[in-house]
């Protein structure tokens, strides 16, 4: 980052103290660094602060009331390589959504020649709104790109989602970011749209108790990280798991059922180029969900289930021609014959195949081995890698296919 101009704007939220820590960070890599306030952020960390660690002068007001000097916020814009806000609170947010300029901060934003970055920080209720939730996807729809708020301690005492990304975290996005310009060249899925699906689904038996899997999710993330540095956009959908991705060009949707993942898919499909589906999505569910815990009272327990929705299948379905689809099979006996009539029956244009048979492949573990099959007849075998390169294997033969 030496040399990258950053210019951070801070709003009014509690999490503006931790800005000075990473105003620190961005000076060490040797980026140059600009502030620029809202009034109501001065509240919660002193501008002085910011000017002796950024080495420059702060921005808050549109002109000084003494000196009548005015404050260019289009000079901002111009300076900048990167805008990022942070914290980024849910009334800063409405304001960006709708185009509303009504501080320095604002108007800045409105004059960028340059890519923004947010971090939201705000109480979970607010985080977990529609109004919020609408107001950052029309930010993405806008170009921004989002730093998700993390889940954690929150200033009213509650816990959950609604923290802001640590100053490390929006650091190592911001350098992520100027990586891939730097990178960009050769980066073969570069304005590409792929969706990815990864983990496990999880079936309500009760409050307490559900049908589920063994899958970690790590084959999808991987998956997904790899895309991200070949230059794709990537959505997320994932079912539950402990692991975490963050990138500018990722957006990430949590799931729990099946029910859920077939309508985040649903809604973003027609506006992707390509589709990866590597959850493990439970194939049944109860019929009837308790809405209590059930209590232990006899020997036996009987549990009508039935089939969940086929997700891979909607998606071939409702492919069209300049859509590439790729399904998973984790097969335990005749892996290559059910591997090929699943990549026909659901219309796949690539199966990546593995076999619980092999050691070292299948659920939670770091390595994997596979094989694919694609709709040319075209079957390739490879050895037992990690995931991550596993990923490699699977993203440039995607690549591949589709030249």
């Amino acid at each position: 980052m030496h040399g990258k101009r950053i210019l951070l704007g801070i709003t009014g939220g509690i999490a503006a103290y931790k800005i000075a820590f990473l105003v620190r960070i961005l000076k060490k890599k040797g980026a140059e660094v600009k502030c620029i306030m809202t009034p109501a952020s001065s509240d919660f960390i002193s501008p002085l602060v910011l000017a002796t660690l950024s080495e420059n002068p702060v921005g808050i007001e549109f002109w000084d009331k003494k000196t009548g000097v005015w404050t260019n916020h289009v000079d901002y814009g111009l300076w900048a390589d990167l805008f990022v806000v942070a914290p980024l609170t849910a009334n800063s947010l409405a304001k960006m959504a709708t185009g509303s300029c009504d501080n320095l901060l604002l108007a800045t934003y409105l004059s960028m020649k340059c890519p923004t970055m947010i971090a939201p920080a705000m109480d979970l209720d607010m985080y977990a709104h529609p109004s919020t939730k609408r107001n950052l996807e029309q930010l993405q729809k806008d170009g921004v790109q989002l730093i998700p708020a993390e889940s954690g301690e929150l200033a009213s005492g509650l816990v959950g989602e609604g923290r802001m990304a640590e100053p490390e975290t929006i650091a190592s996005a911001i350098e992520i970011f100027f990586s891939n310009q730097v990178n960009s060249v050769g980066q073969t899925l570069l304005g590409k749209n792929v969706l990815v699906t990864a983990g496990p689904t999880y079936e309500a038996i009760d409050p307490v108790r559900f049908i589920g899997n063994h899958s970690s999710g790590k084959m999808g993330f991987a998956i997904a990280e790899e895309l991200l540095a070949q230059g794709a956009q990537v959505e997320l959908v994932c079912g539950p798991t402990k692991l975490s991705l963050i990138h500018p060009n990722l957006s990430f949707t949590s799931v729990k059922s099946a029910d859920e993942m077939l309508l985040a898919v649903q809604s973003l499909w027609s506006k992707m180029d390509i589709g990866v589906f590597s959850a493990a999505v439970a194939d049944y569910r109860p019929k009837n969900s308790a809405l209590q815990k059930i209590k232990k009272t006899e020997n036996d327990l009987t549990i009508e289930l039935v089939k969940n929705p086929d997700i891979l299948a909607w998606a071939g379905e409702n492919k069209s021609d300049n859509q590439t689809l790729v399904g998973f099979a984790l097969e335990t006996n005749d892996v290559f014959e059910n591997a090929k009539i699943k990549l026909e029956r659901k219309n796949l244009d690539l199966i990546v195949m593995n076999t619980l048979e092999d050691q070292g492949a299948g659920f939670s573990g770091d390595t994997n081995k596979i094989s694919i099959l694609d709709n040319h007849n075209k079957f390739t075998s490879f050895e037992l890698k990690s995931k991550s390169d596993v990923a490699k294997d699977i993203v440039e033969y995607l690549i591949n296919y589709r030249k």
